[in-house]
């Protein structure tokens, strides 16, 4: 008797289709597409799944060659340290890169993690979501990313993930020995580093530190080699020192005063940021995705375009008060 999927079957993997994708396209809005894509190819060939490999991995070959399909001839998205050297903390040098769909996105957690699960697992799929990890898998060649994130992600068997690619063992084995080798000729600053359990205390001051616009507090939660990107402006800064010193420039110090409302995103706590609105209460300003090592942060992502991604993380467009 032949096996069917239905609807109900293919929703199941909707979450971590997403996470797939999104790992591979760098983008939330392009892995939206993606499984939109996926759902409706697998809907439309439902009756020739015949069982002959599971569910899941059907699902993922089709998936896999969407994004293969999307990456055909693109540019890889990247965040600015990807793209030039860091500059010192100069308002002149303020300026947006001229393509507007360069830029690694953020993801809201709910739709790549599952509700429940084992605690050790959801620990690493949060890790494989972080902006610094989906930033470094975007330097490698297209099958290579795919090979890395089957196998060492989402720990499919290499014989698995040679079907899901059309492709043999040994060059799914090849393919990983190359994305390791790229992944760790990286820079310091490109690479993805081991990170620490969330420290709410950490959070707790930083959050009571930035709403008091208070730079010499800021400066001691901050690693003296962090980098800080503002996508779309191509600038990016390293260093607590140049970074605190650009928050007080003339328009990064409009933010001052700015109140902070917290949301999950790529696997870390991040912030919506509203600053104050001269006609009253606060606007929109960025979406903050940080990353903390060794007890203090690291990465700090301030997104400013808040008509995509505030209405993406269910954000208000407005606050009339603080909340």
């Amino acid at each position: 008797m032949p096996v069917t999927a239905t609807q109900a079957d293919l929703e199941i993997y909707r979450r971590e289709l997403t996470g797939y994708c999104y790992r591979m396209l760098g983008s939330a809005f392009e892995a939206d597409d993606a499984v939109q894509e996926t759902m409706l190819r697998a809907w439309k060939n439902a009756d020739s799944f015949e069982g002959r490999s599971s569910l899941r991995s059907w699902l993922y070959k089709i998936a896999t060659n969407v994004c293969l399909d999307a990456l055909r001839g693109e540019k890889r998205r990247a965040l600015p340290m990807d793209l030039g050297p860091s500059s010192p903390p100069l308002e002149s040098l303020l300026r947006p890169w001229p393509a507007e769909d360069v830029w690694v996105t953020p993801i809201p957690e709910v739709t790549v993690m599952p509700e429940h699960g084992d605690p050790a697992e959801i620990a690493a799929l949060r890790d494989s979501v972080r902006l610094a990890f989906v930033t470094a898998v975007q330097h490698l060649p297209a099958r290579q990313r795919a090979a890395l994130i089957l196998c060492e992600v989402l720990k499919l068997p290499a014989t698995e993930a040679a079907q899901v690619l059309d492709s043999s063992v040994a060059s799914v084995n090849s393919a990983l020995q190359r994305a390791r080798a790229t992944l760790a000729e990286l820079p310091d600053h490109q690479r993805p580093s081991e990170v620490e359990p969330e420290n709410a205390e950490l959070l707790e001051r930083y959050v009571d530190a930035f709403q008091r616009y208070d730079m010499k507090a800021l400066l001691a939660l901050i690693h003296e080699d962090a980098v800080m990107t503002m996508p779309p402006f191509e600038l990016w800064l390293q260093g607590n020192i140049d970074i605190t010193a650009w928050m007080v420039q003339p328009t990064a110090s409009t933010c001052a005063g700015s109140v902070l409302v917290p949301v999950r995103a790529n696997g870390v706590q991040a912030f919506g940021q509203y600053k104050p609105d001269r006609a009253g209460g606060y606007q929109p300003w960025g979406l903050q995705v940080h990353e903390a090592t060794d007890g203090k942060f690291s990465r700090f992502t301030w997104f400013l375009d808040t008509g995509a991604l505030f209405p993406l993380f269910g954000l208000p467009p407005h606050l009339d008060e603080k909340p």
